[in-house]
């Protein structure tokens, strides 16, 4: 109480002065962040994950609800159609956001644009394409729409009670919580939301399939999913790479991820490929760019042509080859290079009672019943108090029967119309909301056969009564119902599965090394940057070495055409790229410029190299802070082709030298500092550590502010009596120079050689 009213008069304070047309230079008004982070940033982000960016149990978030809510209300489920700039308006009444973001969201739901396998709004116009980046839907005053038959089922019961109606932002109108769906809508059509700290990511499945599968888990909480709902479908098609392993992961967890991959046909008569589905999570306009950076690179040169020929029948890309071309090897790069196979990662993020939760499909399934069970028992409980009322209605009006001249006398001799439903009350012992009910039949409905009629029904209607009522109080009988009607939706709107399902051990995938060309090279790096890829053959005949006049070659090595290449950088960043991916040069040419041709940080200097095809070797780094770390190289390993990974060792001081070793071997290395200090020691001596992140252990006492300033190995360095330098433990402090004992040795072009 005491914060609350001291944060009152920090916040009248605050008004005053901002209303004080006299106040100038008025100071900054000390606030700790954690409040502010309390007080502003932490309604935003509930406010973004419960009310914007996550779906709830129904399958959709609240602007797809408010949309769709309000064109039922319109009366467009199973009516004409109408401009779409009519119910973007309508929908501000409940969804207080701009037009242009409320018909986004409509377009998304519709027909005409693809995103979903069961759309909810039918269309008419242009509404762009799910699988299209550039191609724009037409304004809202163009297009028309209405609600698709199958949203019959996402309102069935929504006016008997079924969920619960809330205001809206401005108390005018009413406005459901959830929509009372009969199907597990939530898995049936794609989902994608990102709110703050948090993000959803729900594939789409086969609806006839969730269905089958909601009834089988219905009928064994413990079955195989997979059986019924092998895997997840998407409204653009593709062939989903299987893994029956990969996916019961993501089945049981709700994460993970899958690869699908484009479909295509091969007109070997006019040597071209025809693209027709792609992975629902890219566009054309992406896997064009891809090819086209594909060829420009010279990696693809089999394509003499790609382009765009998407009409009204449908996607297709078209590529044309050249003479020769082994078509399937073709596409088996461009699926390793393009977009042309790509992965969905999967986030089943859902609220629950308005807490986000991340659920295997199973679990969904589970809140879904349970969900799904309150509504339909609270639309019984609603037609239960119908017919009640109606029963109770019909009793009233079988008392009449007994004597109908009583109730028209009764009614005739009152003087007041008010004293008209009293006085049939006293004269039939009935109630006022049954008197009432008499008081209103017509005149020439006041007849013994009219009476007769109406009452012939009491016996059913008690029967209905009875059976409602047993209904409520029988879980069996309710999940029966569930149950029947998800065979009659499965029934009346099922398709069958449009992604194709293909073993990942039947695909054929890329091998690099197949097409690229293996033979030993010679590479060498220099001082600013200048990466110099030689044959053995043109080095051996070779004249001098051209570089710049203040550059120079600091290392150089043998190693494989098909090797990867690791080159580290001055600001602890690792650039992954490949032997082959640099063209031969000549002696003659200055070579490849690595900041341009890796597309480094400006200012960024390569430090160090590494050649490997296998990652086997151990890395051992040496700081200026007098630290050294020695790691396997394997740490640099990845299974996604990533180009540059950033604290690729530690950060902490600056790197002054790195020497790769082999894993059985232990050399005699050496390091010398600003205090004309020198160590040698055995490479051992530094622990192996896993992480390529360590800071290492301390191998030289830092004294006075000194510095490590060269590692080497013993044997690239003229030592006099190098044993006076070693040292057997660290840290140590080290041993001062004797005057002319250390002097590098001279590498020379032929050694390079």
């Amino acid at each position: 109480m005491a914060r609350k009213k001291k944060d009152d008069n920090n916040s009248d304070s605050l008004k005053a002065r901002l209303t004080d047309s006299n106040a100038k230079d008025m100071p900054a008004i000390d606030q700790p962040i954690t409040d502010m982070l309390e007080i502003n940033y932490m309604p935003y982000a509930m406010s973004v994950i419960v009310s914007r960016a996550i779906p709830e149990i129904d399958g959709f978030k609240p602007s797809h609800r408010k949309l769709l809510y309000t064109m039922y209300k319109m009366g467009l489920l199973g009516g004409n159609r109408t401009k779409s700039a009519n119910v973007v308006g309508q929908t501000m009444k409940l969804n207080p956001h701009g037009d242009q973001a409320i018909y986004d969201t409509m377009v998304r739901l519709t027909r005409g644009n693809g995103s979903l396998l069961h759309p909810f709004v039918d269309s008419k116009g242009n509404f762009g394409k799910q699988y299209s980046r550039d191609m724009q839907c037409a304004a809202p005053r163009y297009t028309e729409v209405r609600l698709e038959k199958i949203c019959e089922e996402i309102f069935k019961g929504i006016d008997k009670d079924a969920v619960d109606m809330v205001d809206n932002y401005d108390g005018t109108l009413k406005e459901p919580t959830l929509l009372p769906t009969t199907f597990p809508a939530v898995l049936v059509n794609a989902n994608q939301g990102i709110a703050v700290g948090m993000a959803s990511n729900i594939c789409s499945f086969n609806l006839a399939e969730v269905c089958a599968a909601t009834e089988a888990y219905m009928k064994d909480p413990n079955c195989d999913l997979l059986e019924v709902m092998p895997a997840p479908d998407f409204s653009g098609g593709g062939k989903i790479l299987y893994s029956r392993e990969q996916m019961k992961s993501i089945y049981d967890t709700g994460k993970g991820t899958f690869s699908v991959r484009a479909k295509y046909r091969v007109d070997k008569s006019n040597n071209l490929i025809e693209i027709t589905e792609i992975p629902y999570s890219t566009s054309v306009e992406a896997i064009i760019d891809n090819i086209a950076d594909l060829v420009k690179s010279g990696k693809a040169r089999e394509i003499a042509d790609i382009r765009d020929e998407t009409d009204l029948d449908g996607l297709k890309i078209t590529i044309d080859c050249k003479r020769g071309t082994d078509h399937e090897q073709l596409m088996t790069k461009l699926f390793r290079f393009t977009k042309l196979e790509d992965t969905f990662s999967c986030n089943f993020n859902i609220l629950i009672d308005g807490s986000p939760k991340v659920m295997g499909v199973a679990k969904i399934l589970d809140e879904w019943l349970k969900w799904r069970r309150v509504c339909v028992c609270r639309e019984l409980a609603f037609n239960l108090g119908k017919m009640k009322k109606k029963l109770h209605l019909l009793n009233g009006l079988a008392e009449i029967l007994l004597d109908i001249d009583k109730a028209i006398k009764i009614i005739r001799e009152t003087e007041l119309e008010a004293d008209v439903v009293p006085n049939l009350m006293k004269g039939f012992s009935i109630d006022e909301e049954q008197a009432e009910y008499v008081a209103e039949i017509k005149l020439r409905n006041i007849n013994k056969q009219y009476i007769l009629n109406r009452i012939a029904d009491r016996d059913k209607l008690k029967a209905d009564i009875a059976d409602t009522e047993d209904l409520l109080n029988s879980p069996r009988r309710i999940n029966g119902l569930i149950v029947k009607t998800l065979r009659e939706v499965a029934e009346k709107y099922g398709q069958p599965r449009r992604s194709e399902l293909v073993g990942m051990e039947e695909t054929e995938t890329f091998v690099e090394s197949a097409v690229i060309p293996d033979y030993r090279l010679h590479l060498m790096l220099t001082r600013h940057g200048y990466l110099k890829k030689h044959t053995m053959k043109s080095l051996q005949s070779a004249g001098e070495l051209k570089t710049k006049d203040d550059d120079e070659i600091f290392m150089g090595f043998e190693c494989e055409n098909r090797s990867d290449l690791l080159i580290f950088t001055d600001k602890c960043n690792l650039y992954k790229t490949h032997v082959y991916d640099f063209t031969d040069t000549k002696p003659g040419e200055l070579g490849h410029f690595l900041n341009s041709e890796l597309e480094m940080e400006d200012g960024e200097k390569p430090m160090f190299m590494i050649s490997t095809t296998d990652y086997k070797g151990i890395l051992f780094i040496a700081f200026e802070n007098g630290k050294a770390a020695r790691f396997p190289i394997a740490a640099y390993e990845t299974k996604q082709n990533r180009k540059k990974l950033v604290n690729a060792y530690f950060d902490g001081s600056k790197a002054i030298g790195f020497i790769l070793l082999d894993e059985t071997e232990d050399p005699d290395l050496i390091v010398t500092n600003s205090l004309d200090k020198a160590a040698v020691f055995k490479a051992s001596l530094i622990p192996l550590k896993t992480t390529r992140t360590t800071q290492g252990v301390q191998l030289l006492v830092s004294k006075k502010g000194s510095v490590l300033k060269t590692l080497a190995r013993l044997a690239e360095i003229e030592v006099q009596d190098p044993e006076y330098y070693r040292i057997r433990k660290v840290p140590a402090i080290g041993y001062y120079i004797k005057e002319n004992s250390l002097e590098a040795k001279q590498v020379s072009f032929d050694d390079l050689k």
